[in-house]
C-alpha cells in the first residue's frame, strides 16, 4: 500500500462566545472518560455516546419495564464499557402510545420510570463516573394527553388554544373528509376528526405520526417559548445536551397543500423547510448561554448532504446522526462514498461527523450484516429475510473497529456490545409498536430491536428484572440469549462485550484517534478500505470474501477476529485491524 493524501477531517473546534457560567459543574474526570474530549468543552466532537432505551435497559422494581433505578444499578457497567456519555430516549410523563415519544409533560418523569428526584440523582451519579447525559426532545408533536391539547380539544373551533396545533375543518359536504391527503409516517391518514363540545362531528387535527401525537404549530410564539423553557429546565438540572427527534419536520407550509408523495415539491410542505432553522438558532443561543455549552444533537434524515449540513452551521446544531452511514450496505465502495460525502458535508460547516450502526428505530446491525442485502431503509426493513448470524456478528465486529477509527463521534445502541440480534418472531399479540398496528402487520415495526437486555442467568428474564418480579419483560426475550448475557461474557476477551471494552479502551488511549487528520491509503484490492490517522495509526478493513494483504512495516494493535496471520501479513475476509507503523 502507498500513502496519498485524499481528504482531511472537519475544521478545528471553535469556542462559543458570550457564554455565562451556570451552577452545573463539569462531570468529574475519571480514567474511564475520554481524556481528550474531557479537556475541551466541545466534547461531542469525538465522544462515544451510548443510547439508553429506558423501557428495555434494566427493570429495578420488577414490573417488567425498565426504569431509572435499573439504569442507576448499571452505571458502573457503562463506565467500565468505556463510553463518554449516555443518551436517554424519552423518560417523560407519557401515555406511551409511541413508547414515550408522545410527551404529556416534559417536566415530569413517567411513573413507570421513577420521578424527577431520581432523574436528578442519576445525572449526578453519572457525572461522578465521568459520564455526560443527553436527553431527548421531541419538537414536532406532543401527546394528545398534554394539557395544551386537552384544552384545545375541549375549547372547540376558533379557540386560541387550537392555534397551538393544526386544527382545520374537513372537506366534503359535511366536512367528512380530511383537510388534505397527507399520510402518517406510521401509516394511514395524517388527520383525525374531533367531536365538538355538543357531540357533533368537529374539526380535524394533524398528526404526522400516531393520532395520539398531534403536531405542534411552530408559527405560534408560545410553542417556541415553551420549548426553550424546557431546554433550560433540563440544562439547569444537569443535562449536558439534547437529542432532537425528527428535527426536519416541525415547520409546516401554512397552506397545508396536497402533493404527490412520489414526486414531492421543493420546498416540501413539512420536511426540511427553510423556516425550521430559526428554531435551532434560538436553541443554540440557549445552549451557548451555559458554561460549558450544552450540545444539540439532531435526528436529521435527509438524502441531500448540502441540506443536511445546513443544520450544522455554526449557529445551529453541534452535530447530527449519520444515517447514510447506518443505511449503507457492507460494501467497500458504498462505505467509502458515504465516508467521503460525510467529510465533505461536515467540513463545509466546521462540524464533527458522527458514525452510527444501530438505534431504537432500525434493525440491529448483527442481523442486517448477515443478509445478502445488508443495507437498511425504513421502507424495506426486510423482516423475515434469511440471516447468517455468524457472518453478521463477524462483520459487526469489523464494522466497530472501522467506525471507531474514523474522526468524529460514535454512537452505540444498548445491547450491541452484547452482540444482540433483531428479534423477529415476537407474537402479534405481544407487539406494541404503532407501526405494526397502523399497517395491519404488513410492517412488523421496531419492537425487535427494543427487546429488554439480558444481564444474567440461563433463562428469561435474564436478570432484566429482579428475582420475584411481578411481571415478565414487556417484550419477550429469546431463549438463545443465554450465552449473550453480560454475565456470561464478562471476563472473556473473545466475547463481544470483551471486544467492545478493549476497542473503546484502545480508542481512548490512541492519541492519533483524537484529532481530525485522515488520509486514505491506496490498495490494489477493491474489497479493502484502508486509511491512516495521526501518529502512524492505520486502519485496514477487508470487506471482501477473500483474504487481503496487510501493509508492510506495521504491527497489529487490535483485530476484530482471531485469525489475522501477522507473519504472512494476511487479513481474513470481513475483518478489520488497527495497525501502527514501525519506524525503521
Amino acid at each position: 500500500m502507498t500513502i496519498r493524501p485524499v481528504r482531511a477531517g472537519s475544521a478545528p473546534p471553535c469556542a462559543e462566545d458570550g457564554a455565562v457560567t451556570s451552577p452545573i459543574k463539569e462531570p468529574a474526570h475519571v480514567a474511564t472518560a475520554n481524556d481528550t474530549a474531557s479537556q475541551h468543552h466541545e466534547w461531542w466532537r469525538d465522544a462515544v455516546i451510548y443510547q439508553v432505551y429506558p423501557r428495555s435497559f434494566a427493570d429495578g422494581d420488577g414490573d417488567g419495564v425498565g426504569d431509572l433505578a435499573g439504569v442507576r444499578q448499571h452505571l458502573p457497567y457503562l463506565a467500565e464499557l468505556g463510553v463518554d456519555a449516555l443518551w436517554f430516549s424519552p423518560w417523560y410523563a407519557s401515555p406511551q402510545a409511541d413508547a414515550g415519544y408522545d410527551v404529556a409533560d416534559y417536566r415530569r418523569i413517567d411513573p413507570m420510570f421513577g420521578d424527577l428526584s431520581e432523574a436528578g440523582a442519576l445525572i449526578a451519579e453519572a457525572h461522578e463516573l465521568g459520564l455526560r447525559i443527553v436527553v431527548d426532545i421531541v419538537p414536532n408533536h406532543v401527546s394528545d394527553q398534554h394539557a395544551w391539547f386537552r384544552e384545545a380539544r375541549e375549547a372547540g373551533p376558533g379557540a386560541e388554544a387550537r392555534d397551538l396545533f393544526w386544527f382545520r375543518p374537513g372537506r366534503g359536504t359535511d366536512g367528512e373528509l380530511p383537510p388534505n391527503e397527507w399520510q402518517s409516517v406510521f401509516g394511514g391518514p395524517a388527520w383525525t376528526r374531533t367531536a365538538n363540545p355538543d357531540g357533533t362531528p368537529g374539526e380535524w387535527y394533524l398528526h404526522l405520526f400516531a393520532p395520539e401525537q398531534p403536531d405542534l404549530n411552530w408559527n405560534n410564539p408560545k410553542v417556541r417559548e415553551e420549548h426553550e423553557s424546557v431546554l433550560r429546565f433540563w440544562f439547569d438540572l444537569g443535562a449536558d445536551g439534547v437529542r432532537i427527534d425528527s428535527a426536519t419536520m416541525p415547520a409546516k407550509d401554512p397552506e397545508l397543500p396536497d402533493f404527490d408523495p412520489a414526486s414531492p415539491p421543493v420546498p416540501h410542505p413539512y420536511i426540511d423547510r427553510d423556516d425550521v432553522h430559526s428554531i435551532y438558532r434560538a436553541w443554540r443561543e440557549v445552549a451557548a448561554a451555559y458554561s460549558p455549552p450544552r450540545a444539540l444533537i439532531g435526528e436529521v434524515w435527509l438524502a441531500d448532504p448540502v441540506r443536511f449540513a445546513h443544520y450544522l452551521r455554526p449557529d445551529e446544531m453541534h452535530t447530527a446522526f449519520n444515517f447514510d452511514y447506518l443505511n449503507s450496505p457492507w460494501d467497500p465502495a458504498a462505505l467509502r462514498s458515504v465516508i467521503d460525502a460525510t467529510f465533505d458535508a461536515h467540513a463545509s460547516v466546521g462540524a464533527a461527523p458522527t458514525w452510527v450502526l444501530s438505534n431504537h428505530d432500525v434493525t440491529r446491525h448483527v442481523t442486517r450484516y448477515g443478509r445478502a442485502d445488508s443495507s437498511y431503509g425504513h421502507a424495506l426493513r426486510q423482516h423475515g429475510t434469511s440471516t447468517d448470524l455468524a457472518l453478521g456478528t463477524r462483520r459487526a465486529r469489523a464494522a466497530l473497529l472501522l467506525a471507531l477509527a474514523l474522526p468524529g463521534g460514535h454512537y452505540i445502541y444498548q445491547g450491541e456490545e452484547l452482540g444482540l440480534w433483531e428479534v423477529e418472531d415476537i407474537p402479534a399479540e405481544r407487539r406494541q409498536d404503532p407501526i405494526f398496528h397502523r399497517t395491519g402487520g404488513t410492517d412488523i415495526g421496531r419492537d425487535g430491536c427494543r427487546v429488554p437486555l439480558p444481564w444474567s442467568g440461563q433463562e428469561p428474564p435474564f436478570g432484566f428484572s429482579p428475582a420475584g418480579a411481578s411481571a415478565p419483560p414487556w417484550l419477550p426475550q429469546p431463549a438463545d440469549w443465554a450465552d449473550h448475557t453480560a454475565e456470561a461474557q464478562d471476563g472473556r476477551a473473545d466475547s463481544m462485550l470483551g471486544f467492545y471494552r478493549t476497542a473503546l479502551a484502545g480508542r481512548r488511549a490512541e492519541q492519533g484517534l483524537h484529532n481530525e487528520e485522515f488520509t486514505w491509503l491506496h490498495s490494489d484490492d477493491p474489497g479493502v478500505l484502508a486509511f491512516e490517522r495521526g501518529d502512524g495509526f492505520v486502519c485496514v478493513a477487508n470487506l471482501s470474501a477473500a483474504p487481503a494483504a496487510l501493509p508492510a512495516d506495521t504491527e497489529v494493535v487490535l483485530a476484530s477476529g482471531p485469525e489475522v496471520d501477522v507473519t504472512a501479513r494476511v487479513l481474513p475476509p470481513d475483518t478489520s485491524v488497527w495497525l501502527r507503523r514501525v519506524r525503521g
